[in-house]
């Protein structure tokens, strides 16, 4: 078996490179600064199903991206969830909160029309993150 992204993470995302375990994706939202990691594993839906090694490879992965955000994005909080309700494929949501966003204190979810970011606004942030977490490009 092989990995393959999930159909709905490959139309409401921006693939933007992979870490030594997960893709890095954008949501497709500029309303928020919001990411997601999925471990390339196949048929996997709950991080208990990972190896030992790869539970600890996410958690390292996961910190990583959450420390790099909530600095590059001034970060009054970080929300960090494994949801899978829609997406059966483990994937985890990391999204930048602050006091003056559009849900605050809400969650996001459900709140409002997502804001499609440009072409250019997307290669910013992946340009940003890239020198952040020294992402491996895509080979697909």
């Amino acid at each position: 078996m092989y990995f393959e992204l999930h159909e709905r993470l490959q139309e409401d995302c921006f693939d933007l490179g992979k870490l030594d375990l997960c893709r890095l994706l954008l949501m497709n939202d500029q309303r928020y600064p919001w990411f997601i990691l999925v471990p390339q594993r196949p048929d996997i839906s709950e991080i208990y199903q990972l190896t030992p090694a790869d539970q600890q490879q996410l958690i390292q992965e996961s910190s990583l991206l959450s420390r790099q955000l909530a600095d590059l994005y001034h970060a009054d909080k970080m929300n960090i969830a494994a949801l899978g309700n829609i997406v059966p494929q483990l994937h985890i949501h990391h999204v930048v909160r602050t006091v003056n966003d559009a849900a605050w204190p809400a969650p996001i979810w459900g709140m409002g029309d997502a804001i499609a970011y440009t072409a250019d606004q997307v290669a910013e942030i992946q340009g940003q993150i890239q020198s952040k977490l020294k992402l491996h490009s895509l080979s697909i």
